[in-house]
């Protein structure tokens, strides 16, 4: 069977592990800090790590003053992760529409929602779906008359661009993940970049709300919590897998880009493509086509399982889900066609897309 995902893990990452298991300090020290210098090149600024990309989620939202009561403008159409992250806070979640082709938000339903909602929004969320970033020049003509802040879960698109821009540089505030199947890991972690000019209270809030580098005689608990903050900061262990699976990552998204590219090639024509059309680079964390019909779609799946490919869905739309039935919309013709349509083909390192492009196009010949 090939797989929809592989861990892709440094040879050496062992060895390296074993080093920081030893050397006496495991928490959060001077490997997080290493590893956030280390990703400076591919996020434009120094983020702020994190122990999960939902954890970055969650404090993206707290940075952008999302509260109890308040309304968040989101797609239904990802991991469930993006959305809970906003019931965390006890604020509401508000479906926008997607485009129906491409799984990413739809800037003008964005801006139907902000007519509608007001200023009971404080914050949008896009989605860069498979590693396609959404269109953040239409997103910031939406948000602008009430300067709403924007945040991007970029789980899917590590090392993507938009617009000349990489992706960690685009947003008020981008989410990472680097849970164990993405295409960096650290077994499981995350991180944050913001361009709000905040770090410093994201730092603080990312462990309970303690500045870590304030003076003290070596033990933090004299200093001053001002504002209550979390758990979430990144350790030593996790920062060391991920400073070794750096050393193989431009390998890694080569390997992603060029099945895309094959795939883009080779797949018969009636398999859609989902890429979007204004200037971008994608990082393919997986390769979505769409088939004419969920009937078609459900058979295909079938199809590929049989003969030994593993493809899936990977996301349900969220809005069907029970914990966010008080907020369900009928008015989402976009996220009914793309989730009745969509599968996705693996792209990982591993995969020998021409494999994967025979089984598929035989479905046509059954």
């Amino acid at each position: 069977m090939i797989p929809l995902f592989r861990v892709s893990m440094d040879p050496a990452v062992g060895a390296k592990v074993e080093e920081t298991l030893l050397s006496g300090f495991v928490a959060q020290g001077k490997k997080v800090e290493e590893f956030e210098e280390a990703l400076i090149p591919w996020m434009g600024r120094r983020p702020i790590t994190v122990n999960s990309g939902t954890s970055a989620l969650t404090l993206a939202l707290r940075l952008a003053g999302v509260g109890p009561g308040d309304k968040v403008v989101t797609t239904p159409m990802t991991c469930s992760a993006t959305n809970l992250s906003i019931l965390s806070l006890g604020a509401e979640p508000v479906w926008a529409d997607i485009n129906p082709r491409t799984g990413l938000i739809d800037p003008l339903s964005i801006a139907s929602r902000m007519d509608d909602y007001g200023q009971s929004v404080k914050a949008v969320m896009a989605v860069d779906w498979g590693g396609q970033p959404a269109d953040y020049s239409e997103i910031r003509k939406a948000v602008e008359p009430l300067g709403i802040p924007i945040i991007s879960d970029a789980a899917h698109s590590f090392g993507s661009e938009y617009r000349r821009t990489i992706t960690g540089s685009v947003s008020d505030y981008t989410c990472f993940s680097f849970q164990a199947i993405k295409h960096l890991t650290t077994g499981d972690g995350g991180a944050l970049t913001t361009r709000m000019g905040d770090e410093r209270r994201a730092r603080k809030l990312r462990w309970f709300g303690i500045d870590r580098d304030a003076p003290t005689d070596g033990f933090r608990g004299e200093v001053d919590i001002e504002e209550w903050g979390y758990k979430f900061h990144m350790n030593d262990i996790a920062a060391t897998i991920g400073l070794a699976n750096l050393s193989i990552i431009n390998g890694i998204m080569a390997k992603h880009m060029a099945h895309a590219m094959i795939y883009n090639e080779h797949l018969d024509r009636r398999f859609v493509r989902t890429a979007p059309d204004y200037e971008h680079v994608g990082s393919w964390w997986i390769y979505t086509i769409l088939l004419p019909d969920k009937r078609l779609r459900d058979e295909f799946k079938i199809w590929m399982n049989e003969q030994g490919v593993q493809v899936s869905q990977v996301h349900w739309r969220n809005d069907t889900l029970s914990v966010f039935k008080p907020y369900r919309r009928d008015d989402l013709p976009g996220v009914d066609e793309f989730s009745d349509r969509m599968i996705c083909l693996p792209a990982h390192f591993q995969v020998n897309s021409i494999d994967v492009i025979d089984a598929a196009n035989r479905f046509w010949h059954r």
